[in-house]
């Protein structure tokens, strides 16, 4: 990851705009909060923050830690990614394990095999407990109809809920960080980017990213219109016949929800056309979690989900 700025001739460009619109965020909320956090999944948009932050704060280091919540179905080559990402740049990286709350019986296995939806209780429990009082997280309003209602600083209550009603005005980018005891707020210096935006900076930064958001050949299996890997999540089940296709991930979380998508794009340039000729979000593409229902994704936040 380049922690140099970017150079542009006259005029700044759009991304120029956006890249400095979220380094003033991240400036903004090393000033005035104590313990921020940044949420890191070793995905494309925590991958972007995190370079990103990188800039704003250079040549010091970056000076908050980073959060995973592991749901123990996450893909081998993305964590791989983030393991990697973490030494290189000396950063702390704080773990909430799913898994270690199904062991303590605190969470129960969905029949669906899904882990998505047990991420909140992890999430919010270390949140708590490491007394984090900003927390970062790479949501776009592009993305879904409930993150285009959220704003960049999104206060959370003492049990981590999301109140659109307690929404604050946000003109002239400036920023109420304001919250009681007990209280955090949810920061996304992403928010207004979207899929195509990432992936155009990515190109211009030359931002390294696993290897599974680019054209491969994988065993994966049909169910309700996505392609999924086969894991210990509960597939393939009888009838759901595995095959090698050509494939590529637009966006990543849990392997039991997460689609991927017929593609032979290899190189950033030819991914960057693919989304530039799609009409649909890569969520509503590729993620079965958001279609659980149609306010899948607003009853999770009002819960203490991203």
């Amino acid at each position: 990851m380049s922690t140099s700025p970017s150079v542009s001739q006259g005029a700044p460009s759009h991304l120029d705009v956006l890249e400095s619109e979220a380094v003033h965020i991240f400036r903004e909320v090393a000033g005035e909060f104590e313990r921020p956090v940044i949420l890191f999944s070793g995905g494309k948009d925590s991958i972007l923050m995190l370079h990103l932050a990188l800039k704003a704060f250079a040549p010091a280091p970056v000076p908050f830690p980073l959060l995973h919540v592991d749901t123990g179905h996450n893909f081998p080559e993305v964590l791989a990614y983030r393991d990697r990402v973490v030494d290189a740049h000396g950063l702390t990286l704080h773990v909430a394990s799913v898994q270690d709350y199904l062991d303590r019986g605190v969470l129960k296995e969905r029949p669906d095999g899904t882990r998505n939806p047990l991420q909140t209780l992890p999430l919010t429990e270390k949140i708590r407990h490491e007394r984090f009082d900003a927390v970062f997280g790479g949501g776009r309003r592009d993305e879904e109809k409930a993150r285009a209602k959220e704003r960049v600083f999104s206060l959370r209550d003492e049990f981590s809920q999301w109140d659109p009603r307690r929404q604050r005005p946000e003109l002239w980018q400036l920023y109420n960080g304001r919250h009681a005891p007990g209280e955090h707020v949810r920061v996304f210096p992403l928010s207004n980017w979207t899929e195509l935006d990432v992936w155009q900076y990515i190109a211009r930064e030359r931002v390294a990213l696993p290897s599974i958001y680019f054209a491969h050949r994988r065993e994966v299996f049909s169910r309700d219109g996505m392609w999924l890997t086969a894991g210990e999540w509960g597939g393939p089940k009888d009838g759901e016949t595995p095959q090698k296709r050509q494939v590529r991930y637009r966006t990543v979380g849990d392997m039991s929800c997460t689609g991927a998508v017929d593609s032979d794009a290899e190189t950033l340039e030819q991914v960057i056309a693919e989304i530039a000729a799609s009409r649909l979000t890569e969520r509503g593409a590729t993620r079965a979690d958001d279609k659980m229902s149609e306010a899948a994704m607003e009853d999770r936040k009002r819960e203490g989900y991203f």
